[in-house]
């Protein structure tokens, strides 16, 4: 079974445990990031994971490095955030490097967004933007 690397905002907890139910079900392998499934059920845990002590503590961001180095691609989550469409903030990003120095494939589920500080890099990593179809990656991925 082919494993993908799910990325995005600790936001998006909930959906990154939902993503990882559907694509089992096309047969491709999910890895979430660090203690993401139990954060996603505790709004509490939510706002403490985010704190930059926590992070360096659980040592999550080269956790996560070491899940996208054994998988076959990434998966970047990246829905509306803080007012900003299809937002891709500075963790994920730092992990679209990640696998763009690995050589591994990039999938995006919704268009880039309009970031003029990060834009010619995210294209520059050439990520395949899936336009919210999943089930594309089933055709693509495998």
């Amino acid at each position: 079974m082919k494993k993908i690397a799910i990325c995005g905002s600790i936001k998006f907890s909930k959906e990154m445990v939902k993503v990882k139910s559907e694509l089992k079900s096309i047969g491709i392998e999910a890895i979430l990031p660090l203690n993401i499934e139990e954060i996603s059920k505790d709004e509490k845990l939510l706002e403490r994971s985010e704190n930059a002590n926590r992070k360096a503590a659980n040592n999550s961001i080269y956790v996560h490095y070491l899940e996208i180095d054994k998988s076959d691609a990434i998966l970047v989550l990246n829905y509306d955030k803080n007012g900003i469409a299809n937002y891709i903030g500075a963790n994920t990003f730092l992990e679209m490097g990640f696998a763009h120095v690995l050589d591994k494939p990039i999938y995006i589920l919704n268009k880039l967004p309009d970031m003029d500080y990060i834009k010619d890099e995210l294209k520059a990593f050439r990520p395949i933007v899936l336009n919210g179809n999943l089930a594309a990656l089933s055709h693509l991925f495998l």
